[in-house]
Parts: C-alpha cells; structure tokens; sequence
C-alpha cells in the first residue's frame, strides 16, 4: 500500500461522510449525487492502486 493510494482512499471516506450529513440535512439531491460520484471515484482509484 503506497502513499498515494492511502490519500485516495481517505478523501473517498471523507466524501462518503459528507454525503451522509448532506443527505442528514435535506440538501439538494444533485449535490449529494456528483458529491457520491466524487467519492466512489477516489475510493475506486485507491482500491485500483492497491499493490496486491
């Protein structure tokens, strides 16, 4: 497990805890979407980074 895929998977878990208070809070679900997009991309790119 390098650096940067340890970064990549942490901000995907950021942004899934973003979107969970988002959708909490009742915001707009467009910004919940490309928000959810956001951090299934990072957290795809850091599994995908992984050296197993």
């Amino acid at each position: 497990m390098n650096g940067l895929s340890t970064v990549l998977i942490v901000v995907g878990l950021f942004l899934v805890g973003g979107v969970v208070s988002f959708s909490k809070q009742k915001l707009p679900r467009g910004v919940i979407a490309v928000l959810a997009i956001g951090a299934a991309m990072c957290l795809a790119a850091g599994v995908l980074r992984l050296e197993v």
